[in-house]
Parts: structure tokens; sequence; C-alpha cells
């Protein structure tokens, strides 16, 4: 793809989408004014989308089906992440089911601590999905940077995740592959859900194997129906690794960390020190039996989420430092 450049600016403005938008995934709403101002009186421009309409900036990553860029719409200077998807690729792996349904799925979210997807286009060769900007990219490098994460760090992101995954599950949205790879953090340091490419929506349970082993509960490694209780397993897989900087179950080979999670294999190293009340909520969400497994009511009630937890959800930047355009420290 032809990158693009341009002149820097002294700064980038960004404006806010209406989050009255249209649900059609080929278009998208970009506001005319300040967010601001009162949305009622925000002027708004709906069209079909193309690549001239965007300058492109730096990349951001590269998946198995494509890379993603940080770029600009060329009229608003709307700072979006351009997600480019080669055809091929989607042909290759006949991910053509998945890739509209998790189009349909994120396009129909609106919470704080969902990566919005504003809109979608496509050329003979690539598809191209308009996504929110997190300026501070992934969690995952967080972790591996610092190792291990703080009680106060993790049960800020798990209550953040425990929101935006309450919010799905009023949606009959299962995510299924919730891992640290697809949690990204905005320019305030505020988490969000990233990828629903395993993600489904039903009110019946499941019966297909995906998402990421580490991560996996012990009915879907044992290829069991399942429903919305997987998330609740996941969010104890994370709470230990973001306090161990490993997940639980991890082992020298697959079959390995199968056998550990089919037993709950559960055990907590000596260091780094972890508080009891971080381990009871480990333990009561790493259940086998689904059923039993803490819901998410409970854990944004838990001690040790109401202890330690900003339930702002994010940390970090004071206001005054979020006066103005935090985006001046976007490089194309």
């Amino acid at each position: 793809m032809k990158r693009r450049r341009f002149k820097k600016n002294k700064k980038i403005s960004v404006l806010y989408p209406n989050s009255n938008s249209e649900k059609n995934s080929n278009e998208l709403r970009i506001s005319t004014k300040m967010a601001s101002q009162n949305p009622a009186e925000e002027e708004n421009s709906k069209r079909h989308w193309s690549l001239e309409d965007f300058e492109i900036g730096k990349p951001l990553g590269r998946g198995k089906f494509g890379r993603v860029y940080v770029a600009r719409e060329v009229k608003s200077k709307f700072v979006v992440a351009l997600k480019v998807i080669f055809k091929e690729q989607i042909d290759k792996y006949r991910v053509h089911h998945q890739l509209r349904r998790e189009m349909e799925i994120q396009t129909s979210l609106r919470h704080a601590n969902i990566l919005r997807l504003y809109g979608w286009f496509h050329d003979a060769d690539r598809v191209f999905l308009i996504l929110e900007y997190a300026h501070k990219g992934e969690l995952y490098k967080e972790l591996r940077k610092k190792g291990h994460l703080t009680e106060k760090q993790a049960a800020t992101y798990i209550l953040s995740l425990t929101k935006a995954l309450a919010y799905c599950h009023e949606k009959h949205v299962i995510h299924r592959d919730i891992k640290p790879e697809n949690l990204l953090l905005d320019h305030e340091g505020r988490l969000k859900i990233a990828d629903f490419g395993w993600s489904v929506q039903s009110r019946s349970k499941r019966h297909t194997m995906c998402g990421t082993l580490d991560y996996l509960a012990p009915e879907m490694v044992e290829n069991k129906a399942h429903d919305y209780a997987v998330d609740n397993w996941t969010l104890g897989i994370l709470c230990y690794e973001f306090l161990y900087g490993a997940p639980p179950f991890e082992a020298e080979s697959q079959s390995d960390t199968f056998k550990r999670i089919m037993k709950v294999d559960l055990s907590f190293p000596s260091t780094p020190s972890v508080s009891i009340e971080a381990k009871n909520l480990i333990s009561r969400l790493l259940v086998k039996d689904s059923s039993r497994r803490l819901s998410l009511q409970k854990i944004m009630e838990h001690p040790w989420i109401i202890k330690n937890a900003d339930f702002v959800g994010f940390r970090g930047f004071t206001a005054l430092s979020l006066l103005g355009c935090v985006w001046k420290n976007v490089r194309f």
C-alpha cells in the first residue's frame, strides 16, 4: 500500500463521531464540530469511503491477514487506525463469515472500554476497517516491559474489562478470545477490547473450540458446549497474568497445558507478593463448573476490586494534562 506523507501540523485536533451513527458498516459519520459542543447541534456528513479520503501514517502492527496504520481523515483531520486486510488471505483461510460477523458485532457496540469500529470500505484487493485509534498501543507490551502489574493497575484493568464484558453479555455477545494482545490502551490509559474475531452473538450455548489455548476454559478444551461464562474464566486468567506475569496453566507443551486446564491445576508462586484478596478473586473465577464461577456483578463488588481499582478506569494523567490537544504526540 502506498504510504502518503504530509506536512507536520503544530497539533492534530481530533473530532469525535456521533454516537448515533448508522449501523450500516460501510458508512462513517464524522462530526464537523468539536465534541465539547452540543451533539444535537453537530453537523454530520454521511458518505461512502475510499482510501483517497485518508492520509496514511506510520504502521502500528501487522497480523496474519494484514496490517494496521495510523491514519487521518483528510477533511476533518479525525485520527483513526486503519486496518488493512488482504482479500487473498481471506480467501486462503476461508474466513469470510468470521470477518463479516466480527464487523457486524464490533460496529454495533458502544462502550468506553470497547474499541470502536466506525466503518469499512474495500477495493479490488483489500478490505479496510476504520477503527478508533488507541494511542498507547497493546497492553501486552506494557505487561512484557514491566514483567507484572501492581495490584492497583491490575484491578483497574479487570474492572474495566468486567464492565465491557457485562455490556457485551447484555447484547448477547460472547467474546471468547480476551488476552493481553487483544487489549489496547488509549491516550488516557483507558483499556479497550480490540479484537472481536472469535466473538459470537447468540442466546444459546456454542460448541466451536476457538480462542488462544492459555486462556481457554475447561469446557472449551473438552469440546463441550459453552456460554458467557467462558469470558468470566478468562478474567481469572488475566488477573493472574497481570499479577504474576504469565498465565496460570502455562506449560512446556500444548498437551500439558490442556491437562492443567482440565484439572484446574492452579498454584500461586511465592513471588511476586500478591494479596490474599486477589488470590481469592482468581480462585473464584477459575472454577471448572462454569455455573459456579463468580458473576460479573460479583467481580465488580469484590473487596479486592473495591480496594484497588480506579473506578474512572484510567490512570496516570492529570486533568490539566488532558486540556488542549493530547494528540499532538501522534507521529505520522
